[in-house]
């Protein structure tokens, strides 16, 4: 009986043992998982901030209300606007909360003669290009006179097209490569020294795109107005609609 015991003693020592053995592997090995989980976050920590110092994203000329994409829409009322987009649950959206952009769309009151549209229904050139273009024409088609802008802060993709009655006057978007380049190149953009580039034209640099992404503003300035300029002089006046599009 005493052997028995001894050995039932011995056995369960050893079980002990590799239990212990196998709790300290185990936090061990979750130390050092946790470890490499830490410096893999510190280095790409590192390369994003190396990233964020080569490419200026926070760029002076887009200020915190300045909006990555928006639409002017000339002498047309923000009623028509939201019936045209088809919104849905609309309501009252201050101005600067609207330009902020977290809502599908925001539609300003009419400032100077247009009415500004932005928010994350608009459609970038950079995700699909036929899609802005079927965007664009089909509101001009309803509204008349459409502008768009758009300048990305991350890769400093941009684009502007100017449209009349559904039909475009003259558009440019560069993603990387021209991906959009229609009509005769305005005096505005001539006179604020874009730079533009012929479909497979390979030639452009990132110091062009950046050019082209800082001036943005200005061309909008001389086409109809830059949003983060608009000076507004009423609390009606600041005062626009926000909702989300029943259309598909």
């Amino acid at each position: 009986m005493l052997a028995e015991f001894n050995n039932t003693g011995d056995i369960s020592a050893l079980v002990l043992l590799a239990v212990l053995g196998f709790t300290f592997a185990f936090g061990f090995a979750m130390f050092r998982w946790m470890l490499t989980v830490h410096r893999r976050q510190q280095l790409e920590n590192r390369v994003l901030n190396q990233a964020l110092n080569f490419f200026p994203f926070h760029s002076q000329s887009f200020t915190p209300n300045r909006p990555n994409c928006w639409l002017a829409i000339r002498s047309v009322s923000p009623e028509a606007v939201k019936m045209t987009l088809g919104l849905n649950r609309a309501a009252p959206c201050s101005w600067e909360e609207g330009l902020a952009g977290g809502h599908e769309f925001f539609i300003s009151p009419r400032v100077h003669g247009w009415v500004i549209v932005t928010g994350l229904g608009l459609p970038h050139p950079s995700d699909d290009v036929d899609a802005t273009f079927l965007f664009l024409t089909a509101l001009s088609k309803q509204l008349g006179h459409v502008q768009y802008f758009y300048a990305s802060r991350l890769m400093h993709h941009h684009a502007w097209a100017r449209l009349d009655e559904g039909c475009v006057t003259r558009a440019y978007a560069w993603a990387g490569e021209t991906v959009w380049n229609q009509g005769a190149e305005t005096l505005p953009e001539i006179e604020i020294g874009v730079k533009t580039f012929a479909y497979g034209d390979n030639t452009g640099t990132i110091l062009d795109a950046e050019t082209n992404f800082e001036k943005v503003p200005a061309l909008a300035a001389r086409w109809s107005l830059d949003p983060a300029e608009v000076r507004l002089h009423s609390s009606r006046q600041a005062t626009g609609i926000a909702g989300e599009s029943a259309i598909n």
